[in-house]
């Protein structure tokens, strides 16, 4: 029997014992949702107009920082979680003030009822409170455009805009957001406080990256990050942290690190204790995310034992042990749990709390499921839940009401106590409904389909898994943004409520032994949405921008020779629908687990790169021809279908299509083939030859520790002799002269032959140039660096020398995401590099037959990687079937 030394965390709650279990079933093997991990308080990283209050020391003080009584006791309950005493106080604060028709202090206390509000989830609250605040001011004469106005005003009035600025945010409304916010920076700017500049300025960031523009939000911040370098100690400290973190939540790992080094150096010069124990659990944060699990340890333990707040120090032990369990240190993170279980009883009642149990329940039930010796039992980790719940309701916080009912609901899924479950979940999900907390509903919705499938109601399951992805499309690039409470993870939160409902939709009934057309149609369209979800996650933003035209009608319109596969890897099959010109979709389904189509592709891909290998990648390659096209190949005849186009999944898009084997031929033998990320393309259309020009870098010498690629010289000899060219060859090839070249003239091509990476992570998908790396994200900026007047779209880019990181199975989004921002119509680039004449000699095909024959891209390709496949040589797919071609195959 398992010690029950777990049960003295917490003593009978009475409001929820009818949850306390009776009997314990079968384990259900579907996890809880997410490890709750805290860098700061509330539910948005924007810098808070209580924040800048409380720490603009070296600014002017303003009326309302002098009202010591209401105001102050207020920011003092907000600034420990406590939301609605601090809407209470303020509430009264600003009846007090109206009676005595005190304007300015009015308005202050409205902006701060609106903070309050905005954590409650009483956004029509919020609203009306700020809305309230900014008319009082109005009629006092202020405007952010007022030169003459006093300086303790025009900080009242920039507190209130940053205030409205973070509720429109909130509400999705990220473009009145950022004029919000400008309009902040200009009061903040005449009453000359720095940190308010500096904050407004960070808001904005985050607003620009919630609507996708990169760019300008690594620009503003990096303006922001030079400003910080001239402001006293406890700003800069502050500054820059919160610099890291907003660098973190946008995926710049990188910079992140740098700022918030930078933020503890500054915070060791002043001694803060405070300071450097949150800046460090910021910096295990980033370390974490960067997959450097010993450094982020070691932050976290240090964040522990420098912190003079428990709550800090409860955070930083919550952090660590979620990340021992991650690794399967479990022996440590049974001794740190018996830590941690003690401390965070005595910590006083706060959104913070409440999170700091549902975090420490969460890896409770990882530890319990470890078969580990004296782990906790299921209602010891029901009652840590429960206590979370009642707290939540003693706080009026319906936002972490929502989280503790949601997470107490999926505990009973775990133990199959379904009934239970699914009334817990629903009153989780009704009151994240009520608060438009669409980063919490699409969970519980998630969770409710999953349990109505467990009890045989699967038209019903449906419904609900079909609300969750719609939930999920609405937050699109907000879904890494809204929340920094949450310990994010794509493939554990959102890819599978995806496949899920895929696996669903695709499912025989009593009725009907195949699916629907309409069930086909939806389960191609969420595939589709899962392909935009992972390069949102990607790229921390939404990818897709601009017009886009869908696959469906190139196939009806414009290129009837061509079909569209989708191949989808489900747990006990691999299903397979398929778009034929002018038809309805087809589909057809392979029974195999998972695990072993996951171990044939990872087996064929290494075979693929072998020298002496041919036998065995035939006999895998022809297994998965099998799977994927074998039940189609009568359809592909009587359509008179030359171009297979596939939208990928999951590993499969690290195998060329190309070189799938149907026992006599591969498939480049018999058709053109091509990839699309997803069902749409930027509108496609064909080369025009006479119009080609291309310029062409690359590096023949070693750089930055990469091999020479002594054929490079010769690759480019090729291509001059076949197109036009401008070529950049080692020192002319830097970031800054093929940004220039790009600007200058609008080429429809180019080509770069260099040493390049596709991974999983942006930060480690690059280019190599003379002067470093470009990574995706830069790569982007250089590509897309065209003057506006410029008609021309770039029509292909080539990476003939790049390959997908080792040991990396995602590692092709990479490819997908260089693609798609790359802004070109079609990229050719390679999974593998092939540092050999061979790749010479297939460019030099390649661009003979876009400009000396009206054939395709797609064609193109296929011809140019059978003159190497003819050759005996180079007859191994290694050397010919690298190459894919991404986007528009017209």
């Amino acid at each position: 029997m398992r010690e029950r030394k777990w049960s003295v965390y917490v003593r009978a709650v009475q409001p929820f014992l009818k949850y306390v279990f009776l009997a314990f079933s079968t384990i259900l093997c579907i996890a809880l949702g997410q490890v709750i991990n805290i860098d700061c308080m509330g539910a948005s990283n924007c810098v808070s107009t209580t924040q800048l209050a409380s720490l603009a020391t070296s600014a002017p003080t303003s009326t309302a920082q002098s009202v010591t009584d209401p105001v102050q006791q207020g920011r003092e309950f907000y600034e420990t979680g406590q939301f609605s005493e601090a809407a209470n106080v303020w509430q009264e604060a600003a009846q007090a003030f109206q009676a005595e028709g005190d304007k300015l202090n009015h308005a202050t206390a409205l902006s701060f009822l609106s903070l309050a509000y905005q954590q409650l989830g009483q956004w029509a609250e919020a609203g009306v409170a700020i809305n309230s605040s900014l008319q009082l001011l109005q009629e006092a004469g202020l405007q952010s455009s007022k030169k003459d106005t006093p300086t303790n005003t025009q900080l009242i009035l920039a507190q209130a805009l940053n205030t409205r600025g973070q509720l429109e945010l909130a509400q999705g409304q990220a473009q009145k957001a950022i004029a919000t916010w400008q309009q902040a920076t200009t009061a903040y700017t005449q009453a000359d406080d720095q940190i308010g500049i500096i904050g407004s300025r960070i808001n904005q960031a985050q607003a620009m990256q919630a609507l996708g523009l990169y760019r300008q939000a690594e620009k503003t911040l990096t303006q922001v990050e030079a400003a910080l370098q001239n402001q006293p100690n406890p700003i800069q400290s502050m500054g820059l942290r919160s610099l890291g973190n907003t660098l973190r939540v946008i995926g710049n790992l990188k910079k992140s690190r740098q700022s918030l080094e930078q933020s503890l150096a500054v915070a060791e010069q002043l001694q803060s204790p405070s300071d450097i124990s949150v800046t460090l659990l910021s910096l295990g944060n980033t370390t974490r995310a960067q997959k450097e699990t010993e450094a982020a340890l070691g932050f976290y333990q240090q964040a522990e034992a420098t912190s003079t707040s428990p709550m800090t120090r409860t955070q930083a032990q919550l952090n660590q042990l979620s990340l021992l369990l991650e690794t399967q240190q479990l022996s440590e993170a049974l001794t740190l749990g018996s830590k941690i279980q003690g401390q965070i009883a005595s910590l006083p009642v706060s959104r913070a709390s409440v999170y700091a149990q549902i975090n420490f329940a969460q890896s409770l039930t990882r530890l319990n499921k470890s078969n580990t010796d004296n782990t906790p039992s299921w209602a010891d980790i029901s009652q840590v839940l429960a206590k979370a719940v009642q707290q939540a309701k003693s706080l009026k916080d319906s936002r972490a009401e929502a989280y503790a009912l949601g997470h107490l609901g999926g505990l009973y899924e775990q133990t199959q106590q379904l009934s239970n479950a699914q009334d817990l979940t629903e009153q989780a999900l009704l009151i994240a409904q009520g608060i438009n907390a669409s980063d919490i509903t699409y969970r519980w919705q998630w969770q409710l389909g999953r349990l109505l499938k467990a009890t045989g109601k699967n038209q019903e399951a449906i419904a609900a898994y079909t609300e969750a992805v719609n939930t999920l499309q609405s937050l699109r690039s907000d879904l890494v943004t809204i929340n920094p409470d949450i310990q994010f993870s794509f493939r554990e939160e959102v890819e599978p409520i995806y496949r899920q409902l895929v696996d669903l939709l695709l499912q025989s009934t009593n009725t009907q032994s195949e699916p629907s057309q309409q069930n086909l149609v939806q389960a191609r369209n969420v595939i589709e949405s899962l392909q935009l979800a992972e390069l949102d996650n990607f790229f921390r933003t939404a990818c897709l921008q601009g017009q886009a035209v869908q696959v469906d009608q190139v196939i009806d319109q414009d290129d009837p020779t061509a079909a569209v596969v989708y191949p989808i890897i489900l747990p006990d099959r691999l299903e397979v629908i398929l778009k034929l010109p002018n038809v309805p979709l087809r589909h057809y389904a392979t029974s195999i687990a998972q695990g072993d189509v996951e171990e044939t592709l990872e087996e064929l891909r290494q075979e693929l790169v072998k020298p002496f290998s041919l036998k065995r990648t035939q006999s895998l390659s022809k297994r998965v021809y099998d799977w994927l096209l074998k039940p189609a190949e009568d359809a592909f005849i009587q359509s008179q279908i030359k171009t297979l186009v596939f939208v990928l999944d999951g590993s499969l898009r690290n195998i060329p299509m190309a070189a799938l084997y149907d026992g006599q031929q591969y498939l480049v033998q018999k058709y053109a083939v091509a990839l699309t990320p997803g069902l749409q393309l930027l509108a496609p259309k064909s080369l025009v030859q006479g119009e080609l020009k291309a310029l062409t870098a690359g590096l023949t010498e070693s750089r930055g520790g990469f091999s020479a690629l002594s054929n490079v010289a010769l690759e480019v000899e090729e291509i001059q002799s076949e197109v036009p060219t401008t070529v950049l060859l080692n020192r002319e090839f830097t970031s800054e002269t093929i940004q220039n070249e790009i600007k200058s003239l609008p080429f429809p091509v180019i080509h770069l032959a260099t040493h390049g990476q596709f991974s999983s992570e942006a930060e480690e998908t690059f280019i190599l140039t003379w002067d470093g790396r470009l990574n995706v994200n830069e790569l982007e900026n250089v590509l897309r660096n065209r003057d506006e007047n410029q008609p021309n779209a770039l029509e292909l880019l080539v990476l003939s020398a790049c390959q997908t990181a080792t040991g990396d199975k995602r590692a092709a989004l990479g490819l997908a995401g260089v693609a798609v921002r790359a802004g070109a119509r079609s990229t050719l680039a390679t999974l593998w590099s092939v540092n050999d004449e061979s790749t010479a000699v297939l460019m030099s095909a390649f661009y003979r037959e876009l400009t000396r024959t009206k054939v395709s891209r797609a064609e193109a390709l296929r011809l140019a990687q059978l003159s190497l496949l003819q050759e005996p040589r180079s007859q191994h797919p290694r050397y010919w079937a690298p190459f894919v071609l991404v986007g528009s195959w017209l």
